[in-house]
């Protein structure tokens, strides 16, 4: 059905990274069936000169330790309630990671209602990376594992040809960092999240 990119899909420079996941199908495979959304935001997170990234000046803690691994590692962390979900990129050691922020509900569409409630719009089930840990069943416990094997990972799915770019949301006290063109997105998707 789905089948997970190559591990080389990973090794390439993370602004590049971020956009290429655009399109991909970032997949779950659970004990009740496969839930399945197509990348439609992204946003880049540059390691140790990036004010707003967990690994600014090469901070290295149990939780950013992830991030020094090599392209492809899962990076989850919590934020409040919500579990969110990175891509590790960049050469190992070079403390990068993307943040996946919407998909669009491809499969397992019944199976994600119930995850995220039968009485929510569908456009709300996956519009933020908060939502759409949620509505796939993703939580801290696939930290550490490869997106590149089951049963959390991306598979292949079609280029995204009309992209845009801005700076990255909820990020406000992160001086010029706040400014940085590193999110994208489809234009247009109704899918992408709604920011202030």
């Amino acid at each position: 059905m789905f089948t997970p990119v190559t591990a080389d899909f990973f090794h390439a420079p993370t602004l590049e990274l971020s956009r290429n996941l655009l399109g991909q199908i970032l997949v779950h495979e659970l004990p009740e069936g496969v839930v399945a959304g197509r990348i439609v935001e992204t946003e880049a997170y540059m390691g140790a000169e990036d004010r707003a990234a967990h690994s600014f000046g090469n901070r290295r803690t149990k939780r950013t330790e992830i991030m020094f691994g090599k392209p492809g590692l899962i990076y989850t962390y919590q934020m409040h309630t919500h579990t969110l979900i990175n891509v590790v990129s960049g050469p190992e050691d070079t403390p990068r990671a993307i943040l996946i922020r919407a998909v669009e509900p491809v499969e397992g569409i019944e199976l994600m209602a119930e995850l995220r409630g039968k009485h929510m719009p569908m456009k709300n089930w996956t519009s933020g990376p908060g939502k759409l840990t949620k509505a796939m069943a993703i939580t801290m416990d696939h930290y550490g594992r490869h997106f590149s094997e089951k049963p959390l990972y991306i598979a292949q799915g079609d280029p995204v040809h009309a992209v845009s770019v801005g700076p990255r949301v909820g990020i406000g006290n992160s001086l010029e960092a706040v400014h940085y063109p590193y999110r994208f997105w489809e234009t247009e998707n109704p899918f992408v999240s709604k920011f202030r």
